[in-house]
């Protein structure tokens, strides 16, 4: 492989505040063992999201200065539509202020008590919302995917035999929709191949149910099928992109991911009665339907980001990125989900940390070991994301890598102190709760140290 080089040139720069492993310590400790609480300013590389974190291009600061910010009918509004529409397909696209508010608006409509709602993996708040509703979520991933180091090119997949075997069991009229989350975050970020996207479609079609894409990561998940897939080698990703839509009746979508913004998100339906039910509420509870709570400044810059996520030089890049950071751990005897998934490296905490048990949550304990360590901020996704009342397979954690931020040498900073890290590893300790909300509890629990 050849040195990976940026598809781009780096016009402003932002300065890093570096600390010490005393003040680390101290800082830590502030915030309970939860970085979640550290102020950004404390942080030397942040890998907690890449969500709202990316660098914007200079066609999208130039959008910022055209924000058409009238209140109904902005020509921001216009031109995101019909970005998205030559993207997508769809004509119903409702703007909402980020994918979680899309999520709210979804489930809230077509939710309720006694519902299940399939999906090859949750993430965490598209099961909060879900849940809230008083659905129930349901996650079906293929059997590949609970080893880390199997190799399954498409380990987001969605199981089918699965998927038929609840439809029989809970019935086809307790089901709202089915959804597909691609990439699949909660399994590693790992791509959905098109095969099982048209299967799943199949299978809906079969139960006239309508199927649904949490389509944050839609332009690396094409990106993947583009690479790895049989018979979509040398296929344009805009194409790729177009067909996934295709296949489905609707989409959430966090435009802070792959529509390369800092704020945004989307509702597309195309049965226009529940459209209409959805612009309803959006009106309620988030604006305009042409604003949906957001300045016409972010909708030109998020028309702007949906063009650029489907460069493939910029994609080849991005996946190539993240691929490098996780061949240098894998080097360095860290066990990471394998292979590489596109928009983060999830390492293995229960195999990095064995003398911790899950109660005492090994990603946690692992992700203070980073910000010790080297300044690094990462994400828990095991029992502590999961919740109490949810048994996860796996104890992990997410190095997620921003778009466009970060450089090779950033990487490896990162690798050179999660080794680091590995080598001392046994001195890693378990944490208890002290202090935690019912839901969504990762985000501002406080602990203490065993």
């Amino acid at each position: 492989m050849k040195t990976i080089i940026e598809p781009f040139r780096i016009k402003s720069v932002e300065p890093i505040r570096m600390t010490t492993a005393a003040e680390r310590e101290s800082l830590l400790r502030e915030a309970h063992f939860n970085p979640f609480l550290l102020r950004a300013s404390s942080v030397l590389i942040d890998l907690l999201t890449d969500s709202g974190a990316s660098a914007m291009s200079s066609e999208q600061w130039a959008g910022i200065m055209r924000g058409d910010e009238s209140y109904a009918g902005s020509e921001s509004f216009h031109r995101l539509r019909a970005v998205l529409k030559d993207l997508t397909g769809f004509e119903n696209i409702l703007p909402t202020h980020q994918g979680r508010a899309s999520e709210r608006i979804l489930f809230e409509l077509v939710g309720g008590k006694g519902k299940v709602v399939p999906n090859n993996a949750h993430f965490d708040t598209t099961r909060a919302n879900t849940e809230h509703s008083g659905a129930r979520a349901v996650n079906l991933p293929i059997p590949e995917a609970s080893d880390p180091a199997n190799r399954h090119p498409f380990k987001g997949n969605m199981n089918t035999s699965a998927l038929e075997a609840l439809i029989k069991d809970v019935g086809r009229e307790n089901i709202p929709l089915v959804m597909l989350t691609v990439t699949n975050n909660t399994c590693g970020g790992q791509p959905v191949s098109l095969e099982n996207i048209r299967a799943v479609r199949a299978i809906c079609d079969k139960h006239r149910l309508p199927l649904f894409l949490d389509a944050c990561r839609f332009a690396e998940n094409a990106w993947f099928i583009r690479a790895r897939e049989p018979g979509q080698q040398g296929r344009p990703v805009r194409e790729i992109a177009r067909e996934m839509f295709s296949l489905c009746d609707g989409s959430t979508i966090s435009s802070k991911k792959d529509g390369l913004v800092n704020i945004g998100g989307l509702l597309l339906i195309k049965d226009p009665v529940l459209f209409q039910r959805a612009c309803n509420l959006l009106i309620l509870t988030e604006g305009f339907v042409t604003y949906g709570g957001l300045a016409g400044r972010d909708l030109e810059a998020m028309a702007q980001g949906f063009i650029e996520v489907v460069d493939e030089d910029y994609l080849a890049y991005r996946v190539r990125c993240v691929e490098y950071l996780g061949e240098r751990l894998l080097a360095a005897g860290v066990r990471i989900i394998e292979p590489p998934g596109g928009h983060a490296i999830y390492i293995d905490a229960a195999h990095f940390a064995p003398h911790i048990p899950k109660t005492q949550f090994p990603g946690q304990a692992l992700v203070c070991g980073l910000y010790r360590t080297g300044g690094i901020r990462a994400c828990e996704i095991g029992s502590l994301m999961a919740g109490p009342h949810h048994t996860p397979e796996h104890e992990l954690v997410r190095l997620a890598i921003p778009r466009r931020v970060y450089t090779q040498s950033h990487m490896d900073y990162v690798a050179e102190c999660c080794a680091e890290v590995f080598k001392a590893r046994h001195a890693l300790r378990g944490l208890r709760i002290t202090e935690a909300p019912e839901v969504l509890r990762h985000f501002t629990a406080r602990f203490a140290e065993v």
